[in-house]
């Protein structure tokens, strides 16, 4: 049997029809930002105070997309008679996203917290070249990664906020003794002893 003539054209007009009698989920980008769940995958930023240039993340990195140089630099010995040390001084940390495929692995290998996913997409650039952000860009995206999620109501307190407060208290108990005024000392002089007026009458007689 041959199809009638038009039928296809209908079946395509009967589409559009219940279409247009739906809500639209369209978002207007850019006028109309996305709401993006907190854990989206958009930028790395870099905390340098956490990072030990252990080299982990650009070992891991599956595209070799992250740049670290450092040098060494010896510390002195924190008490007298003590040894020498060597640690690590970062020199460049850099990310080329024209390269990276967002995996994620630096993130997770991290042992000291020192990379952070932001939700923040918008940093397309017209040369492929400004797609490598430097240690100083990767600190700006820091100011965008969103606070942890709460914890379990029920959990214990983490060790690091724990001692964290115990420091913060006794330093503000240090603060306050040292604001108080101090009584003043009462002088431990001895004070001349007087005379028995019996004796100086006496004296005066004779």
């Amino acid at each position: 049997m041959s199809p009638v003539p038009g039928s296809g054209l209908a079946k395509g007009l009967a589409v559009t029809l219940r279409t247009m009698t739906k809500k639209t989920v369209t978002e207007q980008y850019p006028d109309a930002l996305p709401d993006l769940p907190p854990r989206s995958r958009g930028v790395i930023g870099l905390f340098e105070e956490n990072c030990t240039v252990c080299m982990l993340c650009a070992r891991e990195c599956p595209d070799w997309c992250i740049y670290i140089d450092s040098h060494k630099e010896t510390v002195p010995a924190a008490t007298p008679g003590g040894r020498e040390r060597s640690r690590n001084v970062l020199d460049r940390f850099a990310i080329d996203f024209s390269l990276c495929m967002y995996c994620g692995i630096c993130i997770e290998v991290c042992p000291f917290d020192a990379l952070f996913w932001s939700p923040e997409f918008e940093y397309a650039e017209t040369d492929i070249r400004d797609l490598t952000h430097e240690r100083d860009k990767l600190r700006e995206w820091m100011w965008t990664v969103p606070a942890p999620p709460a914890l379990d109501p029920g959990a214990e307190e983490p060790k690091e906020i724990a001692a964290a407060r115990k420091t913060a208290e006794k330093l503000a108990a240090a603060q306050a003794e040292s604001a108080e005024p101090k009584p003043q000392a009462e002088s431990t002089e001895p004070k001349p002893q007087a005379e028995p007026t019996d004796q100086k009458e006496g004296e005066g007689q004779s």
